[in-house]
């Protein structure tokens, strides 16, 4: 069983101490993070989550990470990347950074295999707005009918 916790970099304090302790009971009642190491929210599911985590990265040792999940396949890069196009308002905007961490949150919400949704996704964006990379992750779930929750 899977979920997926992410949100803003920028998460408030008491925000990000409850991700943490949501992924802690998560953890105890099976549940799997998955995640994309970055700093604020990210971070804090993943601390809740002890070993019960899959942390998809954009690039190698991305934020000092030691996660082996790394975009590497060369058939399901792609199509992260063609899921990622599909889903982002402005695609042609974002550089490789961008497109490559866009392409990460393809990951977050479908799995390994991009065909193994989450179960629901956790999350806060200020004024629960879809922006960002989280707002990516929430555009790919709404329209695979995952559950988004805002805290």
């Amino acid at each position: 069983m899977y979920y997926t916790g992410i949100g803003s970099r920028k998460t408030p304090d008491n925000i990000l101490k409850q991700m943490t302790q949501i992924a802690k009971s998560l953890r105890i009642q099976g549940f799997t993070l998955r995640s994309g190491g970055a700093n604020g929210a990210d971070s804090a599911f993943e601390q809740g989550a002890g070993d019960k985590k899959d942390i998809y990265l954009p690039w190698k040792e991305f934020n000092a990470s030691q996660s082996s999940l790394v975009l590497v396949d060369m058939q399901l890069k792609e199509d992260a990347y063609k899921i990622a196009y599909q889903y982002h308002p402005n695609w042609m905007a974002c550089n490789a950074a961008a497109r490559a961490f866009m392409a990460r949150n393809s990951f977050q919400v479908l799995g390994d295999d991009l065909i193994s949704p989450s179960e629901f996704v956790i999350c806060w964006t200020p004024d629960k707005k879809i922006c960002g990379g989280t707002g990516q992750a929430i555009r790919i779930a709404n329209d695979h009918n995952i559950p988004v929750m805002y805290l």
